[in-house]
């Protein structure tokens, strides 16, 4: 099909994906969008979030003192400023998470995991390790845990250049 795309333009032919290629591909889109939207489910009927708050609350119920510098804390959650200070602005009108002044930094901010926040993912992480078991874990062997680890890894520091011109979300 993908050789079907390649009209006039010229240039150096694309490298196609085979089809082994193309449906393992295909097979991670779909794993991969099921996942996510298995784990959104859960959390937003037990907790009323989605992951991606859920994952901010745990980044901050791990860091120092429950705060973290909000630059830090997108790096980490792999997301834009922007959608952070939006998803931090959402759990900040919940009373689970605030924003306090860096004291190192006039410029910089740190959230603050709230004590109400930090009960409310603790009454949440059981159900969503038992989601993340079920619906990944319990699937795969041993081995295959491992290979799916390593291969995870391989592909996340390819993705994520350390030279300064990289396109990554938290910069923008």
């Amino acid at each position: 099909m993908n050789r079907a795309l390649n009209g006039e333009g010229g240039g150096q032919e694309p490298r196609w994906l085979s089809d082994e290629e193309q449906r393992v591909w295909r097979s991670y889109l779909h794993a991969t969008t099921l996942l996510e939207d298995h784990l959104d489910r859960q959390l937003q009927r037990d907790a009323g979030m989605p992951h991606i708050y859920y994952g901010l609350l745990v980044q901050l119920s791990q860091a120092p003192r429950r705060r973290k510098r909000m630059t830090q804390l997108a790096i980490d959650a792999k997301i834009t400023r922007s959608r952070l200070s939006h998803a931090i602005a959402r759990l900040e009108k919940n009373g689970w998470v605030r924003r306090e002044d860096c004291p190192s930094d006039k410029r910089g901010q740190n959230a603050v995991l709230t004590e109400e926040g930090f009960e409310v993912l603790r009454r949440t992480a059981p159900g969503h390790v038992e989601a993340v078991r079920q619906a990944m874990f319990d699937r795969l062997t041993p081995a295959q845990v491992e290979q799916l680890g390593e291969i995870m890894h391989v592909m996340a520091e390819g993705l994520q250049p350390q030279d300064t011109g990289a396109d990554l979300p938290w910069l923008r």
